[in-house]
């Protein structure tokens, strides 16, 4: 059964907060027999910031960010028996979108794979004459990374004919327990990307209690902080490689997830950091959103934050020894409910009941 799935990159985690989702599904999907190609485009300086080199798992075609390159890619659709076409690509995402539909065979499931649901649903709402809203009635269905009943719905009501969730989850073959690192030794680490709607939430949530707790070490890793004002007591990382998320996650005593504000506002939609620091066995401290307790059990697996003052009060109180039981709580739920195992079963069972045909129905 083969898969040619579009997407932005599986090599590179650098501005890809998607790649291991993708890495953990896909592994997964193809050790249940599929046979997957993943297109990606030559972006975003991300070929350069590679974390890891083409697996043994996935053909990965790279291509030129180009109008010829991307009709060649697109073209190839045709070889396919389920074709994805990922949201945020970053280079012609409408126009790929319409190329990969015009060459799927009739026979072929496809599929629009939303990384960002509450972000993309919110575009439609605002932009009525939008593409997307007329690939959904050519779709056979929408996918997404998380957002719940309220994407489903949402989706459903824009026309799209089924909406279904593939949360985020842990590959515990990439994320588990390592040594502390040095490098990454203090309070509390938090690693994101500097985005607009998650800014002023990491202003909140990491950096105001930074600044009320002078003698604390804050770690802030990611791409884009470098010219952002800090106080003292934070040290800014960089991009930090998906081969060092490990060694950060155990380092300091506690790691932060925030949440972009769609996500928050929307709720369901764990972030991929969630299960990397649980399969790490970190203790973590998570902004609240809806529906976090199908994932992790508040105060027993996750501390839960409402906003920055009570990040500062959490770690005023938490004591190492309290900090490793949270985390090897998280890390016993993760494995036992919350792995890309779980969640490439779910996928093949959504593949099968949507199938065209019966070679459809299952990976030989």
């Amino acid at each position: 059964m083969k898969i040619a799935f579009y997407g932005s990159s599986i090599l590179s985690s650098y501005w890809n907060g998607a790649a291991t989702y993708y890495r953990g599904l896909l592994r997964a999907l193809a050790r249940l027999g599929y046979d997957i190609s993943f297109y990606e485009p030559d972006v975003y300086d991300r070929q350069k910031n590679r974390d890891i080199e083409p697996p043994d798992w996935c053909k990965v075609i790279v291509y030129e960010p180009s109008a010829q390159a991307l009709l060649r890619v697109a073209g190839l659709a045709s070889e396919a028996d389920i074709v994805v076409k990922a949201s945020g690509v970053g280079f012609e995402d409408d126009a790929l979108l319409r190329e990969v539909l015009a060459n799927s065979r009739p026979d072929a499931l496809t599929i629009f794979w939303d990384v960002d649901a509450p972000a993309t649903l919110a575009q439609l709402r605002a932009e009525p004459d939008h593409p997307l809203h007329a690939a959904l009635s050519q779709l056979d269905l929408v996918l997404t990374y998380g957002g719940g009943e309220p994407v489903v719905y949402a989706y459903r009501a824009m026309g799209a004919a089924d909406c279904l969730p593939i949360y985020n989850a842990l590959d515990p073959e990439t994320h588990h327990p390592v040594p502390a690192d040095k490098r990454y030794t203090g309070d509390l680490g938090f690693l994101g990307n500097r985005l607009p709607d998650r800014e002023k939430r990491v202003e909140s949530f990491f950096l105001e209690p930074a600044a009320g707790l002078p003698d604390q070490r804050f770690l802030l890793g990611g791409a884009g902080w470098s010219d952002k004002p800090v106080p003292a007591n934070v040290d800014l990382l960089g991009h930090v490689g998906t081969q060092d998320h490990n060694a950060f996650n155990v380092s300091s005593k506690a790691v932060l997830n925030i949440s972009r504000e769609s996500m928050a506002e929307n709720g369901f939609s764990p972030a991929t950091r969630v299960f990397e620091a649980a399969g790490a066995g970190a203790c973590l401290i998570t902004d609240a959103w809806l529906g976090l307790e199908l994932f992790l059990k508040p105060d027993e697996e996750v501390l839960v934050a409402r906003d920055g003052k009570d990040v500062a009060e959490i770690l005023q109180s938490l004591k190492e020894e309290r900090a490793a039981e949270i985390g090897q709580r998280a890390l016993q739920r993760v494995l036992e409910e919350h792995t890309y195992r779980h969640r490439a079963a779910e996928a093949d069972r959504v593949f099968r009941r949507f199938a065209k045909h019966p070679a459809t129905e299952a990976a030989e």
